[in-house]
């Protein structure tokens, strides 16, 4: 991971890498590229009989007979690479079974990996160490600082929530609830496994949730690739915060109504 994000890093820097637009409308560049095939030919062998799925590579259904698939994001912020913000990341998960049991978001521009094994907890290792991670489990929601789109946050304010900082890349968001730089986060619907899977092991093994609206856990390598919305926050806050977002849909859906 942290020569995959080396790659990444040099085209960032040089700020030349070719670019230009998938058919859903997203952004791609040569360093996307790069990344996965580097990843594709790295990953594979370090685990026997594993598929193989990633955002820059063609989807094929023999993925859905492996019980342990490798779920690369190669960089996940696409956006904020292109637009020259050090918020991107590489997003890397090994699946056994539609649960994730490695995972790994690595940031290069701050030089930080967040990282977590099953059953064996969760760090975040920098130029000046690693540290384990662990979130508390709190309730309420008054002054919960919590990062998402506008249109899902602004409904909670009632609730006494608070805007937290704003991360391009869904995998960056979530894991900075791993590591208390934010007590929640929200994602719309249609996120991919790639963009969710490492950072949801992450978020498990320090100790918070990731759920979706509908209060279930993700599940992966499953035909469809998206997933609906979703929230990471400590047990107790998840809870509420997925009775928060029903009741103000459900207060949306009926306003236009």
């Amino acid at each position: 991971m942290r020569e995959a994000g080396d790659i990444a890093l040099r085209f960032f820097r040089d700020g030349a890498a070719e670019r230009w637009t998938k058919g859903d409308d997203s952004p791609v560049t040569e360093a996307d590229i790069a990344v996965d095939r580097f990843l594709a030919a790295e990953l594979p062998p370090l685990v026997a009989g594993s598929g193989w799925l990633s955002e820059e590579t063609a989807d094929t259904p023999d993925r859905l007979a492996c019980r342990r698939l490798w779920i690369v994001d190669p960089i996940d912020g696409t956006r904020a690479f292109v637009e020259n913000k050090p918020e991107w990341v590489v997003s890397v998960a090994l699946v056994e079974d539609g649960a994730p049991v490695a995972g790994v978001v690595r940031n290069p521009c701050e030089d930080a990996s967040y990282a977590a094994i099953r059953g064996g907890g969760a760090t975040l290792t920098t130029a000046s160490g690693a540290v384990a991670l662990e979130v508390p489990d709190a309730e309420g929601l008054g002054g919960l600082s919590i990062s998402g789109p506008s249109s899902l946050v602004g409904p909670l304010k009632a609730s006494g929530v608070e805007t937290g900082k704003w991360h391009y890349a869904l995998a960056n968001r979530l894991v900075q609830v791993a590591g208390g730089k934010l007590d929640a986060a929200l994602a719309r619907p249609r996120a991919h496994d790639w963009d969710i899977a490492a950072a949801h092991l992450i978020l498990e093994e320090a100790g918070a949730r990731l759920i979706g609206f509908d209060g279930q856990v993700p599940f992966y390598n499953r035909e469809t690739t998206r997933h609906g919305g979703l929230i990471a926050a400590a047990p107790r806050r998840a809870a509420a915060l997925a009775a928060a977002v029903e009741e103000a849909l459900a207060a949306t859906a009926a306003a236009a109504t």
